[in-house]
């Protein structure tokens, strides 16, 4: 199960709100990539496939592709609105080990090379 925290929710339903595009939820995988091997992606998306795993998280839905899910099972998303800037932030237990941005990591299964942050 991915959690969004409410947070992350107002955050999601704001943008679903602002966009141009007809949007039914957010779309988050995994992609190669990032100081760490791995990236997170989010859109937002007007629908899931039938592959996808679908989450409802109070009034947004998550689409996850099945490659992605297991890689993200268990984690938590939360949105921080700071002084210092805002944005996503993932809680993800099977990271074993993250970049210093946030945003990419690795975990046991990942294959992927690391690459210097810069």
């Amino acid at each position: 199960m991915i959690t969004l925290t409410p947070g992350a929710v107002n955050a999601v339903a704001r943008f679903i709100g602002s966009s141009d595009k007809p949007s039914s939820g957010l779309r988050i995988e995994v992609t190669d990539g990032g100081c760490s091997g791995l990236s997170y992606g989010l859109r937002l998306e007007e629908k899931a496939t039938p592959e996808d795993t679908v989450i409802d998280c109070d009034v947004i839905k998550l689409f996850v592709d099945p490659v992605s899910f297991p890689k993200l099972d268990g984690m938590s998303i939360d949105f921080i609105d700071s002084i210092e800037g805002s944005g996503f932030k993932f809680s993800n237990p099977n990271a074993i080990k993250s970049c210093a941005c946030g945003s990419s990591f690795t975990t046991s299964d990942n294959g992927a090379p690391t690459k210097s942050c810069s």
